[in-house]
């Protein structure tokens, strides 16, 4: 059995590595915002709204835990609550572009005067003030029930008081209720209304399904890498990557479900307004992409996670995960690109040093939000059941 009160101490070369890939991502979007600006704000856009849903999709997992009373999860509960610190640096990407490059919206500075016909709602709603004060309402909503949770969680690895686990139930059901609201709504602001003439009521859902199987596939990769390096031996077995395995296999399906669902309700009703979006999308270069998002993020995993001993084996889960990681950058990609770039796809060397410093930085803030508390909370009163789960 490990050490309970074993923390991670990341290597001195990786810290270093990493944080020089973060400088190039910093170094990548500054050039690009000058010789690039058509592409990189809306990559800029991507990347920080990526990065919002992992750690917004993780706490979204730590709420459903505590609402279920599932206790199996217990012993690797600290890596989606380390993911959560990731949310504020996302947030600082989306109010670079939102502040440097509002434009990015095709709606931004559009009067009643210059777009008549269009609903007086639409107009109230995307109006730019309205919309700046929605995005903070929503970042601190999530923040403060977030924050709230791992203090709780933290505080009762001192006390081991029961008393903690019933807060942050109540929390949860705080934090899921107002998650299905905002999440929604975000993704309707910050990625439909790049499109602002088109609508889709599941769109947010759609959304929903695809951030939540993102944090799934981190979670997996770095709980898997934790018990290689040691940190969680004895404390991870393969019961526990195995319903880790089926949710990724149950959520990639979900998110197919929601595709298939949008388009084949907007194909069968054929109406204009509607099918534009679409239409964009499955021409050009636009469709093998739109392809491959969906191989990527429903077949492989779907096909991969139907074995039993996938599920149960480390190396073949993880794969599967990076897949899946993978799928949800071309998700989005296609999601925010054709309005952007309706020429084609674009992606060049600024884009490349963008995605690099961005993972770096999420990897550090990550691994010192891990160092922060004990790896594994023995004063949870489900850790009993989660060390002996099978």
């Amino acid at each position: 059995m490990m050490n309970p009160g074993l923390t991670i101490a990341a290597p001195v070369v990786s810290s270093v590595a990493a944080r020089i890939c973060a400088g190039i991502g910093v170094l990548s979007l500054v050039a690009g915002a000058i010789l690039s600006p058509a592409s990189v704000w809306p990559y800029l856009l991507l990347l920080s709204y990526a990065m919002i849903g992992l750690g917004l999709g993780a706490a979204a997992f730590i709420a459903l835990q505590y609402i279920v009373g599932s206790g199996w999860s217990a012993a690797f509960r600290r890596v989606p609550e380390a993911m959560i610190a990731a949310m504020p640096l996302g947030f600082v990407g989306l109010w670079i572009v939102f502040l440097a490059h509002p434009s990015t919206y095709p709606w931004y500075g559009v009067s009643h005067d210059a777009a008549p016909g269009v609903a007086w709602f639409k107009h109230a709603w995307l109006s730019w003030p309205f919309f700046l004060v929605r995005a903070a309402v929503y970042m601190v909503i999530w923040e403060a029930f977030a924050f709230a949770m791992i203090r709780h969680s933290r505080r009762q690895d001192a006390t081991g008081d029961v008393s903690h686990t019933k807060s942050n139930i109540h929390l949860s059901a705080g934090f899921l209720a107002a998650f299905g609201i905002t999440s929604f709504l975000a993704s309707v602001d910050w990625i439909m209304s790049l499109k602002p003439d088109w609508y889709s009521t599941m769109f947010g859902w759609y959304n929903f399904a695809g951030m939540f199987e993102s944090a799934l596939a981190v979670i997996i990769l770095m709980t898997i890498w934790l018990e290689r390096r040691g940190q969680f031996r004895g404390v991870i077995n393969e019961a526990h990557l195995y319903d880790l395995g089926k949710l990724l296999f149950a959520f990639s399906t979900f998110w197919m479900y929601l595709w298939f669902s949008q388009y084949m309700l907007i194909w069968y009703s054929n109406i204009p307004e509607e099918t534009v979006y679409f239409t964009a999308r499955l021409r050009g270069w636009w469709l093998p992409l739109s392809i491959a998002s969906i191989l990527l993020n429903w077949i492989v995993p779907f096909v991969a996670l139907m074995s039993q001993p996938v599920k149960r084996n480390a190396g073949a889960l993880a794969k599967v995960a990076i897949v899946v990681l993978v799928g949800r950058w071309l998700d989005l990609y296609v999601m925010i690109f054709p309005s952007q770039t309706p020429g084609g796809p674009v992606f060049g060397v600024w884009e490349a040093g963008m995605t690099i410093g961005t993972i770096a930085a999420f990897l550090i803030v990550v691994f010192a939000a891990l160092n922060r508390a004990p790896l594994v909370p023995m004063g949870d009163p489900y850790i009993r059941e989660s060390l002996h789960h099978h």
